[in-house]
């Protein structure tokens, strides 16, 4: 990392993917990030350390891809053991909001900022409390009081390094739903931009001391400054489109940039817009896998017995109930059958060895390739019931066919497909089953991807499966040399959660375009 780069605290990081885009540019340099989870802190040492070795010892960098290949128990050996440690300093595992938790980062703080120095804070505070799945779940929960919950109100912790620290900027990112969402009556996102824009503390005396900070929309230069009102602004503004700017899927975030009012010039970076990437631009080079059949024997001839009696007798009552209509499906289901049994496919268990691709095949290679690794990392098949292997085999077929997912009774109509669910026929779960469409960008990749797969069915029916963690973490932009730890739900958790890295160097790049940083 250069000398002259800009010092960076990554508040609430995840596995990093903010972190990472602002690194990559090789303009940034992050002093200290903290995350609470202790699962995706342990990834984001791991990417801290092949950061260091990357930037200061790149001869011992042949320890992390040791690890990566299986071929080490650690990522360190005793000559690399001190940048590992750095590593270690530079990832916390706090949890803010709490006494421990904010004097170990206040710490952090105070050791690793230059004085009188620019640097940049930039993180995402939980989303669970904003976004709409989470506030649909509290509606159900009698005693649930909005007001109480301190997860509403964890930006504070932000605001506070805020006050404390005055950065020359800050990035702040979250989920749409922080827009729409109330604590008494009153939109939290206003109260957001208010805070954000005069952090101030009050000295002894009550009177108020600090920075200003402009708050701006890296769409469509819309700024918020002090003593403005919130209810005048348009709040999607401030909602980034990713598929807008070339990420492959479609992910709509809120994503504020604070520049320090003395600092501020007038000019407000802008986003480029980018030609849309699609699924198939960024997965189709990986290792074809077949899905693995929970509950019963697994092993590939099992598992296409399973598949060709269960998705043939679908087929053979779509043909005789369905008539011309769904010819085509069952004809094209048919095909994928004979197609399947053809193949021999790994259900990626053991790290599947890397081969020579076509490098052609998917685009951003530069950014996913590394040709250090000799295996895939992270890229292992879930298990799936027999009755959900069947659905998404004819969910990926009707994909294909109609060049849409499948919703519903209406499309979910032969009987063998419908799942026990009571309230299937209500139409609350039109979209339970989603196949992720190889031909356009794919829907959000969140942290539901943890629990099951059908909102993420592979548009592939040979493979009979939903994606994989490192097909998510494709789609999330993120390197394929990102090593996610945990087991495989923890690391779909992390995927789910984080900020495309791609996306935030592409932010990263447009702050440095206005040369702000220079200033001293």
């Amino acid at each position: 990392m250069s000398s002259v780069a800009t010092p960076i605290i990554d508040l609430f990081a995840g596995p990093g993917g903010l972190g990472e885009g602002f690194s990559s540019t090789g303009n940034f340099n992050i002093v200290a990030s903290a995350e609470m989870d202790p699962i995706a802190h342990k990834t984001l040492t791991l990417r801290a350390f092949f950061r260091i070795l990357r930037e200061q010892a790149p001869e011992r960098l042949a320890d992390y891809y040791a690890f990566c290949n299986g071929d080490a128990d650690t990522p360190y050996t005793e000559q690399s053991l001190p940048y590992w440690e750095e590593a270690e300093a530079e990832a916390l595992c706090v949890e803010l909001g709490t006494s421990e938790g904010n004097r170990t980062l206040d710490e952090a703080i105070v050791k690793n900022l230059p004085k009188d120095e620019p640097w940049i804070l930039i993180g995402g505070p939980p989303c669970q409390a904003y976004s709409l799945a989470g506030r649909s779940r509290n509606k159900g929960k009698l005693d649930y009081k909005p007001e109480e919950d301190k997860r509403h109100f964890l930006y504070r912790e932000y605001l506070r390094i805020i006050q404390e620290n005055g950065p020359a900027l800050f990035v702040m990112e979250n989920v749409k739903g922080i827009l729409s969402s109330r604590v008494n009556g009153e939109r939290i996102f206003h109260s957001i931009l208010r805070d954000l824009s005069a952090p101030f503390e009050l000295d002894k005396n009550g009177e108020a001391s600090g920075h200003e900070y402009i708050i701006c929309s890296l769409v469509t230069g819309t700024c918020f400054k002090k003593g403005d009102d919130p209810t005048k602004l348009d709040p999607k503004d401030f909602v980034i489109q990713a598929e807008d700017y070339g990420i492959p899927q479609k992910r709509h975030r809120v994503i504020l940039l604070g520049i320090r009012s003395d600092l501020f010039s007038g000019s407000v970076p802008r986003l480029q817009g980018q030609p849309q990437v699609n699924v198939r631009d960024v997965i189709s080079d990986l290792p074809q896998l077949r899905s693995r059949i929970s509950r019963t024997a697994d092993n590939i001839e099992e598992w296409k017995k399973t598949i060709q009696r269960n998705v043939g007798a679908v087929a053979s009552y779509m043909t005789k109930k369905g008539g011309e209509a769904f010819r085509p499906l069952s004809d094209y289901c048919v095909r994928s059958l004979n197609a399947l049994a053809a193949h021999n496919l790994d259900n990626g268990s053991n790290q599947l060895q890397r081969k020579l691709w076509n490098v052609d095949k998917v685009l951003y290679k530069k950014w996913f390739y590394d040709n250090s690794l000799d295996v895939i990392l992270n890229h292992e098949a879930r298990s799936h019931m027999e009755s959900d292997l069947t659905r998404y085999f004819y969910a990926s077929c009707f994909a294909e066919v109609f060049g849409r997912s499948p919703k519903g009774p209406a499309d979910f109509w032969v009987p063998q497909l419908a799942p026990t669910h009571s309230n299937w026929q209500s139409g609350n779960f039109s979209d339970r089953f989603r196949v992720q469409l190889s031909n356009e960008p794919a829907t959000t990749i969140t942290s539901h991807i943890s629990k099951d797969g059908h909102y993420y069915i592979h548009p592939d029916p040979k493979q009979c499966r939903s994606l994989t963690v490192r097909e998510a973490a494709r789609i999330q932009t993120f390197p394929d040399n990102y090593f996610f730890q945990g087991n495989r739900t923890q690391q779909y958790h992390q995927v789910g959660n984080a900020v495309p890295p791609m996306l935030a160097r592409m932010i990263a790049e447009s702050i440095l375009e206005l040369d702000l940083l220079a200033k001293r």
